[in-house]
């Protein structure tokens, strides 16, 4: 099982519940936070006594990690190992993962407590422009066929979007569906 939540839910109480009860019974549980530094409006540092919040784990004898989020190979291979651990019975892994999001919390949140300078570094450590610029550093890729993908990739959400607004409303029978709470 894959657990994924950001850093402000490591903030309650229930967190510790679970990575308690994990522990104790050894259960296969992969816990992955996505920290990306602003629970609602506060960062990270404000609201947290000690970082990284990975850590925490420690204290239930649970193996933590404390990545860049935004370095995909990193990311792929941490997963890897912590996944084969899970699955070979070594029970819960804690996997926190710093990233960043770039847009307000949500459509009210006007974004105010950051600067557009710290946006604008983040931006440049996107995980995307990262492997794109890797993939072209490397000659693995051309800047063209860099290029070719992003324009292809365009396409595909733009016709997800006009899929998605052209489409008939769900029949509000079937709100239940799939629903396992």
């Amino acid at each position: 099982m894959v657990v994924v939540f950001g850093d402000g839910a490591a903030n309650e109480g229930i967190f510790h519940e679970s990575l308690n009860m994990a522990a104790l019974w050894k259960l296969p549980v992969l816990f992955v936070c996505e920290n990306n530094l602003y629970g609602m409006s506060m960062h990270v540092d404000r609201a947290t006594s000690k970082l990284p919040i990975a850590q925490r784990a420690e204290g239930y004898g649970i193996p933590w990690h404390y990545i860049d989020g935004n370095d995909l190979l990193l990311v792929y291979e941490t997963m890897r190992q912590a996944v084969d651990k899970v699955r070979n019975g070594a029970g819960p892994v804690f996997v926190e993962a710093e990233t960043y999001r770039y847009f307000g919390h949500s459509k009210s949140d006007r974004n105010l407590y950051r600067t557009k300078e710290e946006i604008d570094e983040w931006r440049n450590l996107d995980p995307i422009l990262r492997v794109r610029r890797s993939l072209i550093e490397t000659g693995i890729m051309t800047e063209e066929q860099a290029e070719e993908i992003d324009q292809e990739a365009i396409k595909v959400i733009e016709a997800a979007v006009d899929f998605a607004e052209n489409s008939p409303e769900p029949d509000v029978s079937t709100v239940e569906e799939f629903v396992y709470a």
